[in-house]
């Protein structure tokens, strides 16, 4: 297999070419169940294993949080990542604040709100740090407001409701170790000074960060998996893209999508959609007139074809693709769906991540934008490969503390166990 040593900044890596899989069309592969991605990455390109580990023992920052010192100085070597610095801040004055409030429980009942009196009222305000008397007056109001921003409970109406009281509840505790399970996700992050650039994909933000000496130079929107579709937590080298991509069809919705639809619809569905049909995945496969198929065979699985997209502006791809081979077929790409960018809901892929702006991405990974030679599909390697980290945080640190997301994986409830059975 042959090698090279290639230099990002202060490290060195020595890289192989990749080993071509089997065809499996242009979706991802789900993560098996039996694979727990609350914290690990699950999968680790090989030429990265000096920089990136697929599965690390926790060191439960939570435990450690009060003899660690998250200020060291970035300019150290051996630091890790700023935002693992940044983030274990967080903590400690998330520790020093809401945390060391008295936490004493709130019995369920209707919303408090402004004019609300009585012993709930008194435990709101004994949980929230106030003298028990005084009723719901605007102190409380305030008080609440500001638990609901940092905790991530919408709408932010300074009305103690349901979802309030039951974040309250769940006590500080609870928070505190969310924050560390994001602290050790930020320590798998790549340590200072290893590359003069990389890319991190969160998909806990949906957003995608273009670093340059460990400094975010620039950031997009991406449209990463659905709740049920997961994007997952890796750490890639991406060494090409394709320009006017295809997009083909993976051989199980080849027989349980196209050959329904083309015998509901007749091969006209084929031309509406801009499908192709080819002889085999071989580099020398021939194009196959689609009314000479049997697919009622195809539906049966005992016809196997290959059904692609042709490259346009109603590609799934988009006008180019970002490769970087997994196990599980991730990638980056272009979409034509440009409207779901605004959306605040942006978990909704397969697994692969969208980009906001392909253009603006493709020339900082390639140092310019490149220009195709043809309309056809085109391979284009970079002139250097670029790390790709893909993570997932749910906490972000603000100057005086942090801010808490959504959970939409339940990535966070999977990590807690195996936090808390960690030992410093």
């Amino acid at each position: 297999m042959k090698k090279l040593i290639l230099s990002f900044g202060a490290a060195a890596m020595v890289l192989s070419s990749p080993v071509v899989a089997a065809p499996r069309g242009d979706e991802p592969i789900a993560v098996p169940r039996t694979i727990k991605q609350g914290v690990d990455f699950v999968y680790v390109d090989p030429d990265m294993s000096k920089v990136a580990k697929k599965r690390q023992r926790p060191q439960n920052w939570l435990k450690r949080v009060l003899n660690f010192d998250f200020g060291g100085s970035s300019r150290d070597k051996s630091a890790p990542n700023p935002l693992f610095a940044e983030l274990g801040r967080g903590l400690q004055q998330y520790q020093a604040s809401w945390g060391s409030l008295p936490q004493v429980r709130i019995p369920a009942g209707a919303a408090l709100k402004r004019g609300s009196t009585g012993k709930r009222v008194e435990l709101l305000r004994t949980r929230l740090g106030l003298a028990p008397t005084g009723g719901y007056d605007q102190a409380l109001f305030q008080r609440v407001s500001d638990y609901q921003r940092v905790h991530g409970l919408g709408p932010v109406d300074g009305i103690a409701g349901k979802g309030t009281i039951a974040s309250l509840n769940r006590g500080a505790h609870h928070y505190a170790s969310r924050i560390a399970i994001n602290v050790e996700r930020a320590y798998r992050l790549p340590p200072t000074r290893t590359f003069d650039r990389y890319v991190v994909v969160d998909s806990g933000a949906a957003e995608a960060y273009l670093l340059t000496g460990d400094q975010v130079t620039d950031k997009m929107r991406v449209i990463v998996g659905a709740p049920e579709t997961k994007t997952p937590m890796m750490a890639v080298l991406m060494r090409n893209a394709k320009a006017n991509p295809y997009w083909n069809v993976p051989p199980d919705l080849i027989q349980s999508m196209t050959a329904k639809k083309v015998r509901q619809q007749g091969v006209s569905y084929l031309k509406q959609f801009h499908y192709e049909v080819l002889s085999d995945w071989g580099p020398s496969a021939q194009r196959v007139d689609p009314k000479t198929i049997n697919w009622k065979q195809v539906s049966a699985g005992k016809s196997p074809i290959r059904v692609r997209q042709l490259p346009g502006p109603w590609n799934s791809m988009g006008a180019m693709k970002f490769e970087m081979p997994n196990d599980f077929g991730i990638y980056l790409h272009d979409t034509p769906l440009k409207e779901n960018f605004a959306k605040t809901d942006r978990w909704i892929s397969n697994g692969c991540v969208r980009l906001e702006d392909y253009r603006r991405f493709a020339t900082w990974v390639f140092g310019r934008m490149p220009t195709p030679s043809s309309q056809l599909e085109q391979n284009i390697d970079l002139p250097r490969p670029v790390p790709i980290y893909m993570t997932y945080l749910t906490v972000a640190p603000t100057s005086n503390g942090v801010l808490f997301r959504p959970d939409p994986y339940g990535f966070d409830a999977l990590a807690m166990p195996q936090m808390a059975a960690a030992t410093s």
